[in-house]
């Protein structure tokens, strides 16, 4: 579900302002250089097919037409190719333009700004896991757990992508802290519109802190249900690719 109403550009004009700093981009600019970067690190493969056009907005936090339009502007300078018929679809070009991906590049502000945003989100994320161990109740577990196997399932980054949010709203909701989930949710999506395609495997991966979670909350082990979350939104230092574009910019930390 796209969270912002765009103008009849196509691109909105909440997308297109400068936050805490960063550089302003179009809505379509920034889904540009997140699949260019995602290319550009390795974590999108030469020939390897996207999701479909519907399921790569709801995966970057965009509008269809956004990601349509970002999509086509992609092709045209192919860095992506577009396929028609039976197994058909959107794939990674095999030789995508260097000068292309090179022009797809995280600027330092936004790179230190985003890193900030990650310190946000890891204050927020702490307060209210402590609280959900005390307040959730069984059937917001039972959802929880539910969700985990969602994402244990999820064949593609979107698929993921999507249930990852809903896990995180989820245990933010069930901390009963009222207009501090807000803030919460505020600043998840704020950081949601800089999420990149990751390979399945890795995400895979993650999702064991979102299991262990879980447990924890269970168990109404406040102390290790924060170190938990501690760990798996610190993380995103390393792996979200403004991290990555700040340091070397060819490998996962």
């Amino acid at each position: 579900m796209t969270r912002q109403l765009e103008d009849t550009t196509g691109e909105s004009p909440i997308d297109a302002a400068p936050l805490l700093g960063i550089d302003r981009r179009s809505a379509i600019d920034a889904v540009r250089l997140r699949i260019g970067m995602a290319i550009s690190l390795g974590l999108l493969q030469p020939g390897e097919r996207l999701p479909d056009q519907q399921d790569v907005a709801l995966g970057l936090s965009v509008s269809p037409i956004t990601a349509r339009r970002a999509l086509a502007s992609l092709a045209e300078q192919g860095v992506v190719v577009r396929r028609r018929g039976r197994g058909g679809g959107t794939f990674v070009a095999d030789e995508p333009p260097q000068n292309v991906l090179e022009q797809l590049a995280a600027s330092p502000a936004e790179s230190l700004a985003v890193n900030r945003l990650v310190d946000r989100r890891l204050l927020f994320e702490c307060a209210v896991t402590h609280f959900a161990a005390v307040n959730a109740t069984a059937a917001q577990l039972d959802e929880l757990a539910r969700l985990t196997h969602e994402m244990a399932g999820s064949s593609n980054w979107s698929e993921y992508h999507q249930a990852d949010e809903r896990f995180h709203r989820l245990v933010a909701a069930s901390s009963g802290l009222g207009a501090a989930v807000d803030a919460y949710n505020e600043v998840l999506a704020e950081l949601y519109e800089y999420f990149i395609p990751y390979p399945i495997e890795f995400l895979h991966e993650s999702n064991r802190d979102h299991i262990a979670l879980v447990n924890a909350l269970r168990a109404g082990d406040d102390r290790a249900a924060v170190e938990v979350s501690r760990r798996h939104v610190d993380v995103l230092h390393k792996t979200m690719f403004m991290g990555l574009a700040g340091g070397s910019g060819s490998q996962m930390g």
